[in-house]
């Protein structure tokens, strides 16, 4: 299985399309809007017919949306939590599971780039890889990035990558 990066709006079918939905196994939405997790779940769901879909939940007021009727198969946790699990995790290691989603057969692992780290320095265009991994967004100053090839990694940069197959040690050995 390959991943491929495509920047623009995942709300507009005709990106999806050109990500390649209509074979994807996963589509998971992990923007800053709920509204646009939503739009995507359901484009993946009921356009393309994409099995299993994962949406993150940003407002806790608007979990209750997240269901079957949206195309949402699983539910990621809202960014507060999740954030305070990085924090607690990144304090004992720079790479870490945060979630296993078994019923999508996938993984939510984040790694932080240190001045040590054989990735600062480099582009993301420039990272192999583990087979079945995506980088879901790069997260520098506290603000999540579109995962361009482009972006230029830099100490104190924390990646959420997504895996149906690469352990937290296949991760941290691409990255550190």
């Amino acid at each position: 299985m390959a991943a491929r990066l495509v920047a623009g709006d995942a709300c507009e079918p005709s990106l999806l399309e050109h990500a390649g939905a209509l074979a994807a196994d996963l589509v998971v939405a992990v923007t800053g809007a709920d509204e646009g997790n939503l739009v995507i779940s359901l484009l993946a769901k009921r356009r393309f017919s994409v099995p299993r879909v994962t949406a993150r939940v940003n407002e806790a007021d608007n979990t209750w949306l997240f269901d079957s009727h949206w195309g949402v198969d699983v539910v990621v946790p809202i960014a507060a939590p999740l954030i305070s699990l990085i924090e607690e995790a990144t304090e004992a290691t720079d790479t870490v599971a945060l979630l296993r989603l078994s019923k999508a057969g996938v993984a939510v692992i984040e790694t932080a780039i240190t001045s040590q780290s054989r990735a600062s320095g480099r582009t993301l265009g420039e990272m192999r890889l583990p087979e079945g991994t995506i980088v879901a967004t790069v997260v520098r100053n506290g603000q999540p990035t579109v995962p361009d090839p482009s972006v230029l990694l830099r100490p104190g940069d924390e990646l959420l990558l997504v895996s149906h197959s690469a352990t937290e040690q296949e991760i941290h050995a691409a990255f550190q």
